[in-house]
């Protein structure tokens, strides 16, 4: 009951708007006849609707010794661990595949997902409900319901991937809706797909960074083409993921193929035309908090000053890295990952321990040498993975053809070091098998996107899971997910590819159905 009456008041909250920048903190409460009744409390909730959720779940650094609840799937595939799992054990039970004997431990995480997402599609039924009973410019009317139901639509993709069937509330929850029951997946997505129709129809056709770091018509068919992808309707996936990769977007480009390469310019500057939607941070209304800590082990608290605690949340293995040939940009020092580092300010150096190599992606200098405020923003979603996407979707529909390889050389030859062309890597491309081409579609994406929590939404899409050679570097093979073992040695469940319903969950709403494998007690 707890839960709903959260539920109820949030949907009464707004926020003050801030000029350039969406604030995350709720002013005051309205109830009774004064609520949503004016254009600038239509914009608050929705603006409020940019901090809270799934969005929070993926970019939210809230803790110094476990990452965003987007970065513990991962965790499945056994190639990467928390180096704080003693104390945080979804972590730990989640790498040894045995979350089916801890439910209780782990409920909190499954606490935390559900009621975030819920929350939020609570205040996204209520801005769609509400709107167009106000009084207000029909343009910005619809701009700002399809807002709402881009985030409803985003928040039940997140639901859905974590737990499968989830109820589906298209109204502002009241007292005679307090005990949903789950309604099937397929059902579930039909929604998210028709929400996000309406987004793609209804939104500016500019990018996010230029539409004042709002959503657009291309973050709403990126997330579309992910929906469609991730359920492996290629056809429509390809739709959608055309519309962005002929958007304004473009790559980042290397400038060098060092500090400045495009992956370092990725890491370190905010509204590169590449990024698709991101969560913003700045110093002042909501900032990146630990993220810089995740990228050294937790001797760096010797050599910096601005942070108490530094822990490896999201530490790949030796065997991870192997998934890079050597001569790959991505797998040099300082790109993604990096094994050293000396603070200029006082000649300290860090070094990683054995087989524990740092996350550069995460490293933020002014943070970690003079603030100790991160003000790095989220990257959500890149075109490199549009594009990525875009391949595989006519790979997989047509076989490969000139258009699927030009997508994919595109993407390779970023990270190539040794001169190689973009017309000669295609050339490579076009002789491979369609199975070939496709697996290195998969296989490219685990090197582009290692530390953005992709890796687990990919084995669980394809039912495949990625062997990485142990000794050759680049080689990689695609078993069965099911079946296989993780690179802890543990062996991959069909139960394992969905949270539990937390235990309190359960108690409180008696018409919920526990996941098979789980407690419900």
């Amino acid at each position: 009951m707890r839960k709903i009456i959260v539920f109820l008041s949030l949907s009464l909250v707004y926020l003050t708007s801030c000029t350039d920048f969406l604030d995350e903190n709720p002013k005051s409460s309205i109830t009774g006849d004064n609520f949503y009744k004016t254009e600038t409390q239509a914009l608050e909730n929705v603006n409020y609707l940019y901090r809270i959720g799934a969005t929070r779940r993926i970019s939210q650094a809230a803790s110094a010794y476990i990452g965003p609840k987007a970065s513990i799937p991962g965790m499945l595939t056994g190639y990467f661990s928390n180096s704080y799992e003693g104390q945080e054990v979804v972590c730990k039970y989640s790498r040894l595949l045995t979350r089916q004997e801890h439910t209780n431990e782990i409920s909190n995480t499954s606490d935390d997902i559900w009621d975030n997402c819920y929350a939020a599609i609570n205040v996204a039924n209520n801005a769609i409900v509400s709107i167009p009973n106000i009084q207000m410019d029909p343009n910005n009317a619809s701009k700002l319901s399809a807002e709402a139901k881009f985030f409803r639509a985003f928040n039940y993709f997140y639901l859905v991937k974590t737990f499968g069937d989830v109820p589906l509330l298209l109204e502002p929850s009241t007292l005679e809706n307090l005990y949903p029951e789950r309604t099937a997946a397929s059902a579930v997505f039909a929604q998210i797909e028709e929400d996000l129709k309406d987004a793609v129809d209804t939104l500016p056709e500019v990018t996010f960074a230029n539409n004042g770091h709002r959503i657009s018509k291309y973050v709403a068919a990126m997330a579309l083409a992910d929906v469609y992808f991730y359920q492996g309707d290629y056809a429509n996936a390809k739709i959608y993921a055309k519309i962005v990769v002929e958007s304004p977007h473009a790559l980042t480009a290397n400038t060098d193929l060092e500090g400045n390469s495009a992956f370092n310019q990725l890491r370190s500057t905010d509204d590169l035309n590449e990024v698709i939607y991101a969560q913003e941070y700045d110093a002042g209304i909501s900032n990146g908090s630990w993220w810089p800590t995740y990228a050294f082990s937790s001797s760096a608290t010797a050599v910096f000053g601005t942070y108490s605690i530094f822990e490896r949340v999201y530490g790949p293995t030796d065997q991870f890295l192997n998934v890079y040939e050597g001569n790959d940009l991505r797998i040099q020092p300082n790109q993604f990952f990096h094994w050293t580092y000396t603070n200029p300010n006082n000649g300290k150096t860090w070094t990683a321990p054995e087989g524990q190599a740092g996350c550069w992606y995460y490293f933020d200098e002014g943070a970690l040498l003079s603030t100790g405020i991160s003000t790095k923003d989220w990257n959500f979603y890149r075109l490199a993975e549009a594009y990525l996407d875009y391949a595989e979707s006519i790979a997989q529909t047509e076989g490969v053809t000139d258009e699927a390889a030009t997508y994919l050389a595109k993407v390779q030859v970023r990270a190539a070091t040794e001169g190689e062309t973009e017309a000669e890597i295609k050339a490579g491309l076009l002789a491979l098998s369609k199975e070939d081409f496709i697996e290195a579609c998969w296989t490219e994406r685990i090197r582009e996107f290692p530390l953005e929590f992709k890796l687990w939404d990919d084995c669980v899409r394809t039912m495949k899971f990625p062997v990485i050679s142990e000794t050759e570097k680049g080689k990689v093979t695609y078993v069965d997910l099911i079946g296989a073992q993780n690179a802890t040695g543990a062996t991959i469940k069909q139960t394992d590819l969905a949270f539990p319903i937390s235990l309190s969950e359960l108690q409180r709403n008696p018409n919920l159905v526990q996941n098979e494998g789980y407690a419900s007690k």
